[in-house]
């Protein structure tokens, strides 16, 4: 049964992310990955959220599975940033890069964390 969740989560997650990708990236004229930036940074949140929502024991691993695992997993993409930074570096964009990693971790980590405080106002 748990796996079912996780595939359920990750049929809509992975679609979900190449639409947001795509949509954000349109939006700006620029050779920074912004759609990847954007999906990881709000799938940090949600991740957060969930966590934050499960210690509290608002909600259990059912839903854990099914959005933790299944829909962010799906959701977030560490091989497409990983990727997209090396193709910044090679094409000159080393600056972009440098600030495409330190603003995705710092961005995704705060997330996170913010993440996890609202769920603790939320379900306390």
């Amino acid at each position: 049964m748990n796996w079912l969740l996780v595939i359920a989560g990750a049929v809509v997650g992975a679609p979900l992310r190449y639409l947001a990708d795509r949509a954000v990236q349109a939006r700006h004229d620029s050779v920074f990955p912004w759609g990847t930036f954007v999906v990881n940074v709000s799938g940090s949140l949600v991740l957060g959220t969930l966590a934050g929502a499960v210690s509290t024991g608002a909600e259990g691993s059912h839903l854990q599975l099914l959005l933790g695992v299944g829909l962010c997993g799906a959701l977030t993409t560490y091989s497409t940033f990983s990727y997209e930074t090396l193709r910044l570096t090679e094409a000159g964009s080393g600056l972009y890069a440098a600030v495409n990693v330190v603003a995705s971790v710092a961005a995704g980590v705060a997330a996170a964390f913010a993440g996890f405080a609202l769920a603790g106002v939320l379900f306390a």
